[in-house]
């Protein structure tokens, strides 16, 4: 009998055996570890005391069903092999943990309507109070996309007009800062390098570029189609430094502005004496660039903050209304680009 007593199973440590090590009342246990402002510093002290010492664990998910809330945001993404959705999910993380958020982050294979509403699915089922959805193409402005109703989100980098609450970077004012930047040290146009077809930011600084040129009265070149990579902007830039008459280049963002100051330097055409460039983004080596690298400033912190935010009011019954919060740009000069030759 007591070699059986011994095997038998070892009964959970309780809120109710905390409070009596602790000499307080369940009560005080529970707002302890909910994080209840109104425990005297010192009770709570002795609380947590006494849970290290009996190894209790406070059962998050029943707590959770009992208020109607899980304090957990999903992230739905297509990929994070990009700059500004890597940079843009660490921001929401360390927003969301500020915020005592957790983060479940779901990727979509395919940018589908299918891919995302299985997204949404799976999110439902690992119950979280709201949703980030990154949305890099072109996929929230068709008209059979419909997200599911009763479910708190924001959505980042996509075109969703005023059905959804949107956080992105002011893409047309960073395209215009940079072109504006060229002409005005007395380039008689600027070509570009642009992003992938299919995304939303590519679309916008693509535009921005092409219109700020129009309203100079310059001429506009055929743009030279990138894919984000430093590849893709090699290759453009081979192509681009055959021409004598190309001195100044924007670059839809930094990795494409690498290669294409790659493709230059192997060309003979220094930079900025030949050529100017400017990237897009500001990642943390564009300083460390040869020469250093003139670019627009993306404050992803803020993206992540705002998208946090956004969805907690939603959370919270906050007022609210969908429609897009742009976060402002700004061009940060550096050494590859100059005045062309001559002026």
């Amino acid at each position: 009998m007591a070699d059986a007593g011994r095997r038998r199973p070892r009964r959970g440590v309780s809120m109710a055996d905390v409070a009596r090590l602790a000499g307080v009342s369940s009560q005080t246990v529970s707002r302890v570890s909910t994080g209840h402002p109104s425990v005297v510093e010192s009770t709570r002290q002795q609380v947590l005391a006494a849970m290290q010492e009996l190894g209790y664990r406070p059962n998050s998910a029943a707590r959770a069903l009992k208020r109607g809330e899980f304090r957990t945001l999903g992230v739905i993404l297509f990929t994070l092999a990009t700059t500004g959705n890597s940079r843009t999910v660490e921001a929401i993380l360390a927003q969301a943990a500020q915020e005592g958020y957790a983060i479940t982050l779901i990727p979509v294979a395919m940018p589908t309507q299918d891919g995302v509403l299985g997204a949404f699915t799976r999110l439902g089922e690992l119950a979280v109070d709201g949703v980030v959805v990154i949305m890099e193409v072109h996929l929230l402005d068709a008209a059979n996309l419909e997200l599911p109703p009763n479910m708190q989100v924001v959505v980042v980098d996509s075109d969703a007009g005023e059905r959804y609450p949107v956080v992105d970077t002011d893409q047309a004012d960073g395209a215009r800062q940079a072109t504006r930047h060229l002409l005005e040290l007395g380039h008689e146009t600027v070509w570009h390098v642009s992003g992938p077809i299919e995304s939303f930011a590519a679309g916008r600084r693509t535009q921005a570029w092409r219109e700020t040129l129009e309203a100079a009265g310059k001429a506009v070149p055929p743009p030279q189609l990138g894919d984000w990579t430093a590849e893709s902007g090699y290759q453009a830039g081979l192509v681009l430094a055959r021409n004598p008459g190309c001195t100044a280049i924007f670059a839809a963002n930094d990795q494409m502005a690498l290669g294409v100051m790659r493709a230059f330097h192997e060309q003979g055409r220094s930079i900025p004496g030949d050529v100017s460039v400017v990237g897009f983004d500001d990642i943390p080596d564009a300083h460390a660039f040869f020469p250093p690298l003139t670019t627009v400033h993306q404050d992803f912190a803020e993206v992540g903050r705002r998208c946090v935010e956004g969805l907690l009011r939603q959370i919270r019954n906050e007022p609210g209304s969908p429609g897009t919060d742009l976060v402002p740009t700004r061009l940060v000069l550096r050494g590859s680009t100059a005045a062309p030759r001559g002026r």
